[in-house]
């Protein structure tokens, strides 16, 4: 899965966690003993687990390692010991490993991972840790909205270490081919996709076929870009709100003035970044690090600022992966003690340009590896706080939003919209139906 090296824009989703709470009841299933392992908060002696996931390409895992050994824990403590932990079938190797006692200390993995886990009594609450955080000043550092994301009922589910977004970029020298500026509302959007359509250019890049999640994630972010979501504000399904809807039609209106690629039904992951490379996706929405995906150095690829939607309304789709800390542990102080010194180091990835996705720290964001990054900065101060997150229009992250994120729901969604053939209520209706079933 590190072969795309962009947060989120791979075959499975990185963020979401789809089936964590059926895997975890099926590890316990197959084994008495291992169900039997699994209660209460166990602790042992030995090194602190690591478990970590390639969030970049083959330099991120060695740094990542060489940076958990270079700690040096206080007298009394464990010292970290590091395991990658690969994408593919990563749901199963945390399952199984909390259900036996046997997983990490501490680890990174899906953006909604901490939540699930947390419902099942598996996650150690950062709470304590926040709190010296507040004291020693490392919570100023944190960009706004991030830590908040991070807490539920109960407490502080994990620790945000790194942020991905979805944002719209454009081609520079085909707009100056055609004639066109990067527009700034949607109708401009609509104006401006025409023109491309018309050379032969598509202005929505778009791809839901197998294993990409990129479509269903444009879906949800037109959405919020318009003041809808998923949910409403008290956490219930609301698909079929006044927002969507005009947010759907408005999609009805981009495939039907061949402004989407009919062909974007079936896309995969290489054919949208295929398609990019080509110049024939001209816009779209992608990850931060889309430049990075394709290797694009020459400038030529840059991010748009934020469209206002037909309301005024200006929202983007927001993730924020993190760090949790587990029950099972041979130490909680050390647990606590090892999170700190890697928030507190994790800058040297950013220096060594080793990950794609954006930092939480605003003193990451202010050095100057990170600010010749025009993109990125461009990200972080135009798009970063505008971020809503799967959970829209609600806030507080769930469980089920794992489900959603990986699930099939979303993407047969986006593979009805890209066709063009359903009406929007329609649409959206059957989608509301299908997570209802999902989540319930």
């Amino acid at each position: 899965m590190a072969k795309n090296q962009g947060l989120g824009h791979v075959g499975v989703s990185r963020r979401g966690f789809l089936g964590l709470a059926g895997g975890v009841a099926g590890a316990a299933a197959v084994s008495p003993l291992l169900a039997a392992c699994s209660s209460g908060a166990a602790t042992g002696s030995g090194p602190l687990k690591f478990w970590d996931m390639p969030w970049g390409g083959t330099a991120y895992s060695p740094a990542a390692k060489r940076l958990t050994e270079a700690y040096q824990p206080a007298t009394g403590l464990p010292t970290a010991q590091y395991q990658q932990i690969q994408w593919a079938n990563f749901t199963q190797t945390f399952s199984a490993a909390v259900a036996s006692n046997t997983g990490p200390a501490v680890s990174t993995g899906g953006g909604f991972q901490a939540f699930q886990f947390a419902s099942e009594g598996a996650i150690a609450y950062a709470d304590h840790l926040i709190d010296t955080f507040k004291k020693d000043g490392t919570y100023d550092d944190f960009l706004p909205g991030t830590i908040e994301a991070m807490k539920t009922e109960k407490g502080y589910a994990a620790v945000p270490w790194a942020i991905d977004i979805r944002v719209w970029w454009y081609r520079k020298s085909v707009m100056d081919q055609v004639g066109v500026e990067p527009p700034t509302t949607w109708p401009e959007l609509l104006s401006t996709g025409k023109k491309l359509a018309a050379q032969g250019y598509y202005g929505f890049a778009a791809g839901a076929g197998a294993g990409q999640p990129i479509g269903g994630q444009q879906m949800l972010m037109m959405m919020v870009n318009n003041g809808g979501g998923i949910f409403n504000a008290g956490g219930e399904l609301d698909l079929l709100n006044d927002r969507n809807i005009e947010a759907m039609e408005f999609v009805r209106e981009l495939v039907s003035n061949k402004i989407i690629d009919p062909r974007a039904v079936g896309y995969t992951i290489d054919n949208v970044n295929s398609q990019w490379k080509n110049k024939k996706f001209v816009m779209g929405i992608d990850t931060p690090g889309l430049d990075s995906i394709l290797g694009d150095t020459s400038g030529d690829l840059l991010v748009m600022k934020p469209l206002a939607g037909p309301h005024g309304d200006k929202a983007c789709l927001t993730f924020i992966n993190n760090i949790m800390m587990y029950s099972n542990t041979p130490s909680q102080e050390g647990s606590e003690a090892f999170l700190t010194y890697y928030v507190k180091n994790m800058k040297t990835y950013w220096q060594q340009n080793l990950v794609p996705g954006l930092p939480t720290l605003k003193s990451i964001v202010a050095l100057p590896e990170f600010q010749k990054q025009k993109n990125k900065v461009d990200v972080i101060q135009d798009w970063q706080p505008i971020g809503k997150s799967f959970a829209a229009q609600a806030t507080e992250l769930t469980p089920a939003l794992a489900k959603i994120d990986s699930g099939q729901a979303i993407s047969s969604f986006a593979q009805t919209m890209f066709a063009g053939r359903t009406d929007a209520k329609a649409a959206l209706r059957t989608f509301q139906d299908a997570l209802s079933a999902l989540i319930k």
